[in-house]
């Protein structure tokens, strides 16, 4: 007699490597499947990390000085925004950083604006009479965008409601994100308290 193995031994060896490759290939595609998903949320982590850095650092920074439009009329208030028009929130903020000595100021301002989805920060070049820069996207797939002000106590919707050279407590941005549901963030505004 021979030694070796039969047909049937061979099949039944064959199908066990096949269950288990099938197996590797599926834990396989799981795993890159998660890692995908962690990737996307980690970037989605960090966008609203730079979201709120650059609205912090801006609230901080913030300056009483109005500023003129490039059409050369005087913006009514220090502070700007509603929940019904564009922008958002428009302020001047101070220490802008100027590392190549360009003769411009050292106060910059920028303003918040939802547009197609984005919430969007534009600047001007210069405080009065400058158009708007290109805009920098701050978040993507923002159905809706929201700004309180708290003043003397109490949360308004609209900012005009304050005395022109007035400066906020504190500021409150609600946004609704596709796949995450509204996500609201606090930020204290200069010598605000809440």
């Amino acid at each position: 007699m021979r030694a070796g193995f039969t047909l049937v031994e061979m099949l039944v060896a064959l199908a066990v490597f096949g269950l288990l490759a099938a197996a590797g290939v599926a834990v396989t595609g799981y795993a890159v499947r998660t890692q995908d998903a962690v990737a996307e949320r980690s970037d989605r982590l960090a966008e609203f990390q730079r979201l709120r850095g650059l609205i912090k650092a801006d609230l901080v920074q913030a300056a009483v000085r109005r500023t003129r439009g490039a059409d050369g009329r005087s913006a009514r208030q220090t502070f700007q925004g509603s929940t019904s028009g564009q922008p958002l929130m428009a302020l001047v903020r101070r220490g802008w950083e100027n590392p190549d000595g360009d003769p411009r100021a050292s106060v910059q301002y920028v303003e918040y604006s939802l547009n197609e989805g984005r919430l969007e920060r534009r600047a001007r070049a210069a405080l009065d009479g400058a158009p708007l820069g290109e805009p920098q996207v701050l978040a993507r797939d923002v159905a809706e965008a929201r700004v309180a002000w708290m003043w003397r106590g109490q949360w308004i919707e609209a900012w005009e409601q304050a005395p022109p050279d007035a400066t906020p407590q504190a500021v409150r941005l609600t946004l609704t994100i596709d796949g995450l549901g509204p996500v609201t963030q606090l930020f204290l505004a200069p010598g605000g308290e809440l």
